[in-house]
């Protein structure tokens, strides 16, 4: 089943090292930022280290694919009930057994359920292994206490506190924890877990850019009106508040001339496209080819989103990039992402304020704005950036760590050569 390269199982100092990324939250027809983030990694990896990367995420079933020293290790698992692009890899068994055999020195946990106690169980058995979490969701806010009030009204805070007790004692087990903001690593220190870094996440600028615009792209959507376009790009889920984008666009009025595509999937969308019959609403699916991505991005006029619990905004930067204005909420990294000049933020399911919005950018100089945005990325959003602070400094901190673990000196700094 796996490829017998020994140069693979060498001791940590050795070069090179054997990285793995595990996560829960892949989808090859729905993902979002974790996906994108896999993929990037995956190409500089290859292309700028002399480092092997093993991924390992779920699939539909058991499936190793080995290009090079790239290594992509699905797991059978079942669908989401809801969510049925993602799967949800209970058999940790068959993970502990990849873990196993191919002894990775670094694993990189990106997701909080499950699989972050497959790593620790498997660093317990080998702990020469640094472990690294990376805190992407503010998923005690985000999934635990929205969906439980749901569920069992205001007894459901309980749970909520035990997705804060559960953080706690997970995130402790690590050798290094990184989050996507000032914000969310504020959040960690008062549950008292240290060893934090900031990973702010990249684009691909040369991809996402105004010059992929297509004028012909509103029509062929047939969407009608010579006002803005708005575009939301992201899972069409209760987490990403999606359906205040429908309720939203009830508070403009018509002779506005403002129309919205919805790209994307999720258990919302059969029950969004019912609801938006009569309004000038687009759902084309998820966009599996990224330059029509980029494209339908910069065919726009302004971005919207409705998430309150974004802990980066993947979709925001590229948006940005594209020379998008956005409209958003001023909850999360939201702010971090659309500083003043570069969009409006309004209050959190207020969809009033949010439609507000949206006519005082288009009938101001929305163009200056997509241009300071685009501005605004190029200066401190890239790929590489994030990776080189990745490779060059928080893996190197764990590597320190697990070597003390085991009472051997640490080795030399071994990304910041690559």
């Amino acid at each position: 089943m796996l490829f017998q390269d020994e140069g693979l199982r060498r001791a940590p100092g050795a070069r090179p090292l054997l990285v793995c990324d595990l996560t829960q939250s892949y989808s090859p027809k729905g993902g979002g930022g974790i996906s994108t983030y896999l993929r990037e990694k995956r190409d500089y990896v290859l292309t700028r280290t002399p480092h092997h990367l093993l991924q390992i995420v779920p699939g539909a079933e058991d499936r190793v694919t080995v290009n090079g020293r790239h290594v992509f290790a699905e797991i059978a698992a079942d669908p989401v009930r809801g969510s049925p692009n993602y799967r949800f890899i209970l058999r940790t068994r068959a993970v502990r057994d990849l873990l196993a055999e191919y002894r990775p020195d670094v694993i990189e946990s990106l997701c909080p359920w499950v699989l972050p106690w497959t790593a620790i169980q498997h660093r317990r058995a080998y702990p020469d292994t640094a472990l690294v979490a990376g805190y992407r969701t503010d998923f005690p806010n985000a999934h635990v206490d929205r969906v439980a009030r749901k569920l069992f009204g205001p007894a459901g805070k309980l749970f909520y506190w035990l997705s804060l007790g559960y953080t706690e004692i997970t995130y402790r087990e690590f050798d290094a924890v990184y989050t996507l903001g000032e914000e969310a690593r504020e959040t960690l220190r008062r549950r008292g877990i240290g060893r934090t870094a900031v990973l702010p996440l990249g684009v691909d600028t040369d991809l996402f850019h105004p010059r992929a615009r297509d004028p012909d792209y509103r029509r062929r959507l047939g969407l009608a009106g010579n006002g803005p376009l708005l575009v939301y790009a992201g899972r069409i889920d209760n987490e990403k508040r999606a359906d205040r984008l429908v309720a939203m666009m009830r508070h403009l009025p018509r002779d506005f001339g403002a129309a919205l595509v919805m790209i994307g999937d999720g258990k919302l969308r059969p029950q969004l496209m019912r609801d938006a019959a009569d309004l000038p609403i687009a759902f084309p699916g998820f966009e599996t080819d990224r330059v029509a991505l980029a494209g339908a991005l910069a065919s726009a006029d302004l971005y919207v989103s409705a998430m309150a619990d974004e802990t980066f905004g993947i979709s925001v930067i590229e948006a940005q990039a594209a020379g998008l204005p956005v409209v958003g909420v001023a909850s999360g990294a939201m702010p971090a992402r659309v500083p003043p000049g570069l969009g409006l933020l309004g209050p959190v399911d207020d969809v009033a304020a949010m439609a507000a919005n949206v006519r005082a950018l288009w009938n101001g100089d929305h163009g200056a704005i997509g241009r300071a945005a685009r501005a605004h990325v190029e200066r401190h959003f890239s790929w590489n950036q994030t990776f080189a602070r990745l490779f060059g400094s928080i893996y190197p901190q764990a590597l320190a760590r697990a070597s003390m673990r085991v009472g051997r000196p640490a080795a030399a700094p071994v990304f910041a050569r690559a």
